[in-house]
């Protein structure tokens, strides 16, 4: 069995003990034995803050929602939002600290907050001289496939803030060391390595028990197709919220299902099939409205390249949606569409390419990534 930076702390105890402990994490933060993070932390050493990423730290919060500060009730320890109107510890939050650490389930994809959440953790970390602990995580979706374009930094956002690709292939605390060389974070950082993993493994494949990462990555398979997926969030085409399986079905009320499975299965994208369904979400886009579409069931995982068959999807969807099909409009001060942040760019939606030509220039911005992440490996 794999063991987590958290199954490890008795060995790495010298990072904590006699010091002052926040703590970053949600509630895929647990052990190999299903007890908290929180907890080991509470009992064991001197836990002085929490700090909530998205969806809270005990996850009853769903996506988007804003959290606000509030007082744990298991152990009666501060709760810091870093998912509100705050998204980067500030001093004060950090004065009762000397050490801040993060363990949390990413999912290996660009959009995930989780991510961006630790950047800004570890950049005030540096501005107030406390050091960061990453106790790693298995990557699920393994630490050997790139795929994507790298995110142009006109495009930067909560749900993209470095230029890495939409499947980057690296655990949390490889992550983390590239955020703080690449970028310039440079802050005192320690990760708690994982034993065990290999880089080959999917997340089924270390004994560790599953977690939902966020409330709506419900499966592995959700995890395998997310980074491609997660696409339809910027579209007026519902990604499977509201349903059982989020990021597997897509659809709309106007799509035919048979006919889009036909297409999509005809195109012979690898590792997948396409199979005709019918929906209706219990909240989130066309939430009580009959949907029509497809759930993507996954055959092969290796051999699955989730972005192709995003990009696919979406743009055989455009095809037979018409006039039905709408981008959702810009939002905020920053006025810029939600679809260009996800995607890193404007070129999807502006239709500067067909999905062939826009795949092969993603393809080639990946393998430069790809070199890149080799010298950040921790395991084989």
């Amino acid at each position: 069995m794999v063991k987590c930076g958290v199954d490890l702390l008795e060995k790495y105890k010298k990072l904590f003990k006699g010091k002052r402990i926040g703590l970053i994490t949600s509630p895929s933060g647990v052990n190999q034995d299903m007890k908290s993070t929180i907890e080991i932390f509470h009992e064991n050493f001197n836990l002085t803050a929490l700090f909530s990423p998205e969806h809270g730290v005990r996850g009853e919060f769903q996506a988007g929602e804003k959290i606000k500060g509030y007082v744990d009730e298991r152990t009666g320890v501060k709760v810091y939002s870093l998912y509100g109107d705050t998204k980067k510890p500030t001093p004060e939050m950090l004065e009762e600290i000397d050490v801040l650490v993060i363990d949390v389930q990413d999912v290996g994809s660009r959009y995930y907050t989780y991510l961006y959440t630790m950047a800004y953790a570890m950049e005030a970390c540096k501005e107030n001289g406390k050091e960061f602990v990453v106790l790693d995580r298995p990557n699920p979706i393994g630490g050997l496939k790139v795929e994507g374009n790298i995110l142009d930094t006109k495009f930067r956002s909560f749900v993209g803030w470095y230029p890495i690709p939409q499947r980057y292939g690296l655990t949390i605390g490889e992550l983390s060391h590239l955020f703080n060389k690449e970028f310039g974070i440079n802050c005192d950082l320690h990760v708690v390595k994982l034993e065990g993993w290999k880089r080959d493994m999917y997340y089924d494949e270390t004994g560790l028990l599953w977690v939902n990462p966020s409330p709506n990555i419900s499966s592995l398979n959700a995890a395998v197709l997310y980074s491609g997926t997660c696409l339809f969030e910027g579209t007026n085409i519902s990604e499977g919220r509201g349903t059982t399986r989020p990021f597997e079905i897509i659809g709309a009320p106007w799509i035919d299902p048979y006919k889009l499975a036909d297409s999509m299965n005809k195109k012979g994208l690898k590792g997948v099939v396409f199979r005709p369904v019918y929906f209706i979400p219990s909240f989130s886009k066309h939430k009580g409205q009959l949907c029509k579409g497809v759930q993507i069931h996954v055959k092969d995982r290796k051999a699955v390249d989730s972005v192709e068959v995003g990009i696919k999807l979406l743009y055989e969807i455009i095809r037979q949606s018409g006039e039905n099909f709408e981008w959702l409009p810009p939002y905020g001060e920053s006025n810029v569409y939600f679809i260009d942040l996800l995607a890193g760019t404007d070129e999807l939606r502006l239709m500067k390419y067909d999905e062939d030509q826009l795949l092969d220039k993603w393809k080639r911005e990946s393998e430069e990534f790809k070199r890149l992440k080799e010298s950040y490996h921790f395991y084989e």
